[in-house]
């Protein structure tokens, strides 16, 4: 409804860099990985978030890839592109849109990366703010929580009793609100628990690693149960957002005060192993509602699937070689079944458009002898058929015979050996002396004129084509 606060909310686009894909950094397939990457999500946000005019954009955490892992010069270049992907300096109506963050494993870590460099932390919270917070939106309380520093030996560390105290704070406050719990890091569910309908790869059972010494969590894909019991039981929420799992998962937890529904959404980025990136759509009801139906209301919206879309272009671009490689040459031959289809067309035309027949010189036939008023013979061709005469001994083959016979007077006889054959467009067999053209010449010949042909034909659909691609691609990514 339009008295409805909107909420989009974008889990895990982890950015790619030299940690991903174990590509070599600098690498021109790294950089095109990177660069279609963050180009498929910025038209994402562009194109499909800000047009619901969202009145308020949420993160759920990791947006970068090996965000602990990199230099402070590599990780401000990162942080450049996520700025300029999820900007809003294009959104006409209301570029002032607030965002919040939550902080993901892959930018600070967990428990046990912190105490061996805290410097991650302190550099997140420079440019993204603290890691606990929460904020109101309409009549909803959403509480972020640093999920990282939640589980873990490390008892004593401030950054987990920093995190405890403030989510104890929270649930000795007001409570005319609902609230909705933020974390990145999925609440603790049993194993082999479906994930609804929406999901697409098999669900990922509890898995919790620690470091020796009782020095920290290393991984987790849940939190613990011991500590999802104790969020929910403190905070007592209505709804809860998770990520990290970068599939999309509904669960529903039991409580005392009753069952509490989790959605962990899935990733906006189409290289993070899900096939199908979403994204969610949530409104908060208006601070004056009395409506608790109303009060807050989720859209799963899935993007499209560019995986799909690029192993299309590349079936497409395979099948425009190969037609590159035979049309020129053969036609309408290459083609399965014109062969028959093209001799099928030409029988039926001549059926239907009889032509004359043309004089045929290499039909056999007899001839006659024919005597005009002076006396002369001649001799005139009779069509005849007959099997064609073979001579064994002779060497040369010809088209057509011409008998030249001389002029007779009608009652002289004629000799037999007076006939005179003159053999025209024979031709004769080769010497011995003379060499064929060998057919794997021809071949290599017929190969290098086809591929010339295919070369010759991208270039100008290159021609054609390049500079268009590359307005198209380019103009939503320069800097305006």
């Amino acid at each position: 409804q339009s008295n409805h606060v909107k909420v989009a909310v974008i889990a895990d686009p982890q950015l790619m860099d030299r940690t991903s894909l174990s590509l070599p950094p600098g690498s021109v397939a790294l950089q095109a990985a990177e660069f279609f990457t963050d180009l498929n999500m910025r038209r994402s946000f562009q194109s499909v978030v800000l047009p619901f005019k969202p009145d308020v954009v949420l993160f759920l955490g990791d947006y970068f890839d090996g965000g602990t892992y990199l230099s402070d010069e590599e990780w401000q270049d990162s942080l450049f592109r996520f700025k300029h992907i999820f900007s809003m300096s294009e959104q006409r109506t209301n570029p002032h849109v607030p965002i919040y963050y939550l902080s993901g494993n892959h930018d600070i870590g967990y428990s046990a990366f912190h105490s061996v460099h805290p410097e991650v932390i302190s550099r997140y919270e420079k440019e993204f703010g603290p890691r606990n917070f929460q904020f109101l939106s309409g009549k909803v309380d959403f509480v972020v929580v640093d999920a990282q520093t939640l589980d873990g030996g490390a008892t004593q560390s401030k950054e987990r009793s920093s995190s405890w105290e403030f989510i104890k704070t929270l649930s000795a406050g007001n409570e005319s609100n609902p609230k909705i719990l933020l974390t990145h890091i999925p609440l603790y569910r049993p194993d082999n628990t479906p994930c609804g309908p929406h999901r697409s790869s098999p669900a990922i059972n509890q898995r919790i690693y620690s470091a020796a010494m009782d020095q920290g969590i290393k991984y987790q894909n849940y939190l613990s149960k011991q500590t999802s019991d104790l969020l929910l039981g403190l905070l007592k929420p209505i709804l809860v957002l998770s990520g990290h799992d970068h599939d999309q998962c509904t669960v529903v937890h039991s409580t005392p005060f009753g069952p509490v529904m989790e959605h962990t959404l899935g990733t906006i980025s189409w290289q993070q192993g899900n096939l199908y990136p979403s994204f969610m759509l949530l409104s908060a009801g208006p601070r004056n509602s009395t409506d608790s139906s109303q009060e807050v209301l989720t859209n799963l919206c899935f993007l499209p699937k560019q995986t799909h879309i690029y192993i299309w272009y590349i079936f497409q671009f395979v099948l425009t070689v190969l037609l590159l490689m035979f049309w020129p040459t053969n036609g309408l031959s290459s083609l399965p079944y014109v062969n028959a289809f093209v001799s099928f067309m030409s029988s039926a035309g001549a059926d239907l458009f009889p032509r004359s027949k043309e004089k045929d010189d290499t039909e056999d036939g007899e001839y006659e002898m024919v005597w005009d008023a002076e006396g002369s013979m001649h001799l005139v061709k009779k069509a005849v058929a007959r099997p064609p005469i073979t001579n064994a001994d002779s060497k040369t083959t010809g088209r057509g015979n011409v008998v030249a016979r001389p002029t007779a007077r009608k009652h002289q006889p004629e000799p037999d050996s007076s006939s005179v054959h003159v053999e025209m467009g024979s031709e004769t067999a080769p010497e011995d002396g003379g060499k064929a053209p060998r057919p794997s010449k021809w071949k290599i010949r017929t190969v290098l004129q086809r591929l010339f042909r295919v070369v010759q034909s991208v270039a100008i659909i290159a021609v054609l084509n390049v500079p268009l691609y590359m307005m198209l691609l380019f103009k939503d990514w320069v800097d305006r």
